[in-house]
């Protein structure tokens, strides 16, 4: 990343920027965004930022910093949000759920995090255990204090703002789960989906957990199809994003077999870059390209590990190889889906 194409207009202070990076030791790989990132503070008292603006940029910067720190310990461990109100009491059958649900995960191997408040958080937090979970809790005048199975957790982490904090709700999870809530539930599951929808966020396994003998989910799906699907305005197939289910068992399921045979992707180039627990044999890769031939703009490959461009991760596992004409990533999830199978 080059330091010369993004500078100040103040030839001293480039100099005194560049001087700062040589003393701090940083490395040749990372020094461009060093750079950026300092250019662009200071691009701020250039620019002649309202001090409101250098409020709000400075709080969630060190809220970005103070979260990648908590969680780069944890990153190779799979993770669940859980989304659902704060006001459902801990005996409801909703809470009861997200209790289990939690402690199913756990001995899944995975961790969970929440909101950290109370409701469907707490119960979920409760269930797995403050070791095993997260907690991202919002400062508010009401309602949003820390459950006590995270309070006093080094892994809870308090934010000011709800965009930082949604930013590793999601940014973190390779999985999102959610139960009845209100207007932060709803809002929380149609950003997932949209961030899905747009290519903003990886494709992962969404599910709606049905609790208690009144339906909530299939009432909101009904909007979904009844509403937004027939107007066309989202695809029939965005909704498969997300899946409704009637148990905690079925949501583990879901959840777990989601990454069966698919493990994770990553962009290079134009080329959408599939690692897999084990390949694909040369029918199912035939068929894989029959059926999804809308989405595809040539032939689908595999390689036994990384590829040309792609960072190292992962080097044990196998690619799938997919020219994706980014048409519509609610097929792509179809796909995982048939590859899974």
């Amino acid at each position: 990343m080059s330091e010369r194409r993004y500078q100040l207009q103040n030839d001293a202070a480039n100099r005194l920027i560049a001087e700062l990076l040589d003393v701090a030791a940083v490395p040749a790989d990372r020094r461009g965004f060093y750079h950026q990132m300092l250019t662009t503070v200071m691009k701020l008292h250039e620019d002649g930022a309202l001090t409101g603006d250098l409020k709000i940029t400075n709080t969630a910067l060190k809220e970005l910093r103070y979260a990648y720190k908590v969680f780069t310990p944890y990153r190779g461990v799979r993770k669940v949000t859980v989304f659902g109100s704060a006001r459902i009491a801990p005996g409801e059958p909703a809470a009861e759920s997200a209790r289990e649900f939690g402690k199913r995960m756990v001995e899944a191997g995975w961790m969970v995090q929440t909101g950290a408040g109370a409701g469907i958080m707490g119960a979920a937090q409760e269930g797995a255990g403050g070791e095993r979970s997260f907690g991202l809790n919002i400062r508010l005048p009401f309602e949003q204090e820390a459950n006590p199975w995270i309070a006093s957790d080094p892994k809870l982490i308090t934010f000011k703002y709800f965009f930082t904090r949604k930013l590793f709700l999601v940014k973190e999870a390779s999985a999102v789960a959610l139960f009845p809530g209100g207007f932060g539930t709803m809002d929380e599951a149609y950003e997932a989906m949209t961030l899905m929808q747009t290519g903003k966020a990886s494709i992962l396994p969404v599910v709606l957990v049905e609790a208690g003998p009144k339906p909530y989910w299939r009432i909101w799906h009904r909007w979904n199809a009844g509403t937004l699907v027939e107007r066309r305005l989202v695809g029939a197939e965005d909704t498969t994003f997300y899946r409704i289910v009637d148990t905690v068992d079925d949501a583990v399921r879901d959840i777990t077999n989601f990454y069966r045979v698919y493990h994770s992707s990553r962009i290079v180039g134009d080329t959408l870059v599939l690692r897999l627990m084990t390949p694909l044999d040369a029918a199912h890769v035939r068929e894989l390209e029959q059926r999804f031939d809308d989405i595809l703009k040539g032939p689908v490959d595999q390689a036994p590990g990384p590829v040309g461009q792609e960072l190292n991760e992962f080097p044990e596992l196998p690619r799938l190889i997919l020219p994706f004409n980014r048409a519509s990533y609610g097929r792509l999830r179809e796909l995982i889906d048939f590859i899974n199978q």
